[in-house]
């Protein structure tokens, strides 16, 4: 069954940084869209990779690769910073600029091999972990914590699945459908893609309202050559609410997503089988 075709195609080259558009890539296992989150910050206070959650900073910045990136490598990346100022990963002062901008002391950080526990390891322990959720959630007190079903055990140790700057999962994909619901249910914001921050946007069949990811965990989907299992609801966070180039800040979004979605829109994917997806091609749902 046809749920749509891909609209647009996201890389984020460094985690929580804003992305860029491709009219087409490769999807592999492990590394999903080579290239994505390969970069990330690391907190030296912290001892710890960072994220938007908590440094909404990062969604100021905006990051390209020079060369195309294949596989593991991660290439040379230019990083614009808020004030408009370009400096490329190379530059020996790359990091002293990015702390001095963000107001924290940070490093830029090369997606590291599964082995290096140390460094993907949590500097927050398992007993704050519920503290923590909160936090980077941006959920209010009496609001539910959202729901772990499915969620790699590795989390509750490591930053990210070892190997990774991923939250969770290689591919992330949200429809036009989805998008529009949520507008629907949020009149007064500013709905818009780059809140959520997919790597496939995927154009719904006219007339499909809703939230149609909602149906596809457990299930495979096939671009092309491409299959790709649904294994849960995508999470939200606070990183949604975040001010980002023109887009203001909106925490009311996170306030919909809770009472609306059970915290959750698009679909978290993970990669069965490797291959090349482009701009237009179609979106099948295995029954």
């Amino acid at each position: 069954m046809q749920v749509g075709t891909i609209r647009e195609i996201w890389r984020y080259p460094v985690k929580s940084m804003r992305g860029e558009a491709l009219s087409n890539c490769r999807i592999e296992t492990t590394y999903g869209i080579p290239g994505d989150r390969g970069w990330a910050t690391w907190d030296i206070q912290m001892g710890q990779v960072r994220n938007a959650k908590r440094m909404p900073g990062l969604l100021q910045c905006s990051a390209r690769y020079l060369e195309e990136p294949v596989g593991a490598r991660t290439p040379t990346i230019e990083v614009q910073l808020p004030h408009g100022e370009f400096i490329r990963s190379d530059n020996p002062e790359a990091s002293a600029k990015l702390s001095e901008s963000l107001g924290q002391e940070l490093l830029f950080v090369q997606r590291q091999p599964a082995e290096n526990l140390d460094h993907y390891k949590r500097a927050d322990s398992v007993e704050d972990l519920e503290q923590t959720v909160r936090i980077e959630c941006g959920l209010l007190p009496d609001e539910p914590l959202p729901s772990f079903n499915d969620v790699p055990p590795e989390l509750f140790q490591y930053v990210s699945p070892l190997g990774t700057y991923f939250d969770a999962f290689e591919i992330h994909a949200l429809t036009t459908a989805s998008l529009e619901e949520i507008a629907r249910l949020s009149p007064d914001s500013h709905i818009d893609v780059r809140r959520f921050r997919p790597n496939l946007l995927i154009e719904s069949p006219e007339g499909l309202a809703g939230l149609p990811e909602h149906a596809w965990s457990g299930r495979e989907l096939r671009i092309g050559d491409v299959r790709l299992r649904a294994v849960r609801g995508m999470m939200r966070c606070a990183m949604v609410t975040w001010e980002q180039d023109d887009l203001p800040k909106d925490t009311s979004i996170m306030r919909t997503l809770v009472r609306e979605t059970g915290h959750e829109l698009g679909s978290a994917l993970s990669v069965l089988t490797p291959g090349e997806v482009s701009i237009g091609d179609p979106v099948e749902l295995i029954e």
